[in-house]
């Protein structure tokens, strides 16, 4: 069997590795297809390195670019490269533009979609990744959900054929790479942090980098909190920030610590040991979870409900006075419930693909 693996963004980068070494264990082919989306050396070769991900078959090259050109150039491309090998599958992760152009481009070639993440919803029709995500369910035969919750949704939009709860894929990410993070990271050594002394954040979702007046109010909140914020940057975030008068060298006169984006090792010691996250980025708020540190999101709304019904994450926005409140005051009461699975989803995913493709191949006539 042969399956199209499509990636583009760096948290897809780290979903498959666990899948690609399951399929590999499983007797899958792989045909691994990089579309570009992210291709800043910080934000995408970094990981192909440092993590050991097979290089890929083909790299697109795409780029960034506005959302309708990015995407029509991913499907333009996706679509001969399917034509030309012939997959049994394509496999897709997430909720960005590189899967909703697979997606659609294999569709459309009545080839099976499998999706990785499927039944994810945010409701929050604003969003881009919303409907990424949606759009992607829509068109897939395959649904891989990591939480119960994932499949209830699915199952109110009427999808119930080819769903499978399998966990969390960066469940399995997090444990082969937690003990890689603690041999071979020097993060902590080179920015004399300690465990606990720090604060952590991230910011890259349009609705708070391109809005000047949310930018301002996390960035003025950051300022005002109790200890260090170690802020690793985001490119276009980096750039607003300029726009706004925020240079590096003021942030840090207030105890406010732009890095370049980090590797996946790094982030993982960095977001094990803060004291707290305060994040915009839905995987962010999961690998918290996982850590068992206090997460506080700068959304109205998350993805990862499960996070919020346990009690290790709560959503603020933009809302100055409620970040320097939970920051303050948050200290969740009980241990994270196993919500994400038992770390071997990547192992189930694989088996289904295999299993599946024996009773329902279909082939590019």
């Amino acid at each position: 069997m042969k399956v199209i693996t499509v990636v583009g963004a760096r948290p897809q980068f780290i979903k498959s590795v666990p899948v690609s070494r399951a399929l590999e264990a499983a007797s899958v082919r792989e045909f691994l297809v990089h579309t570009g989306q992210h291709y800043d050396v910080n934000m995408s070769q970094i990981f192909f390195d440092e993590l050991g991900i097979p290089r890929p078959h083909v790299n697109l090259g795409v780029g960034s670019s506005t959302h309708g050109r990015q995407t029509g150039e991913m499907l333009i491309r996706l679509e001969e490269i399917i034509l030309k090998e012939k997959p049994d599958m394509v496999l897709v992760y997430g909720d960005t533009n590189s899967t909703l152009a697979a997606a659609l481009a294999a569709v459309k070639l009545h080839i099976p979609v499998a999706h990785v993440e499927a039944g994810l919803r945010s409701f929050n029709r604003q969003m881009p990744e919303e409907h990424n995500r949606v759009l992607t369910d829509h068109c897939a035969d395959l649904f891989f959900c990591p939480t119960a919750t994932a499949v209830e949704n699915l199952t109110r939009e009427g999808i119930k054929k080819g769903v499978y709860l399998t966990g969390d894929v960066m469940y399995d990410a997090v444990r082969i790479f937690s003990e890689q993070a603690r041999d071979r990271s020097t993060i902590l050594q080179r920015l004399g942090l300690t465990r606990g002394s720090y604060l952590l954040a991230t910011v890259h979702r349009p609705r708070n980098t391109d809005d000047p007046q949310r930018l301002r109010a996390l960035v003025e909140a950051f300022m005002r909190l109790d200890a260090p914020v170690i802020f690793p940057t985001h490119p276009r975030t980096r750039q607003r920030l300029s726009l706004l008068n925020l240079s590096p060298g003021y942030l840090a006169q207030r105890d406010v610590h732009l890095l370049d984006p980090v590797g996946y090792l790094d982030m993982l010691m960095l977001e094990q040991n803060a004291r707290l996250i305060l994040t915009d980025s839905g995987g962010i708020q999961k690998e918290a979870y996982f850590f068992a540190v206090p997460c506080i999101t700068l959304r109205e709304e998350t993805e990862w409900v499960e996070t919020v019904n346990a009690g290790w994450n709560v959503l603020v926005g933009a809302d100055v006075e409620k970040i320097l409140h939970f920051a303050h005051t948050f200290v969740p009461r009980v241990t994270p419930p196993p919500v994400f699975g038992d770390g071997r989803a990547a192992d189930k995913i694989a088996a289904i693909i295999r299993t599946w493709d024996s009773h329902n191949r279909f082939s590019i006539k």
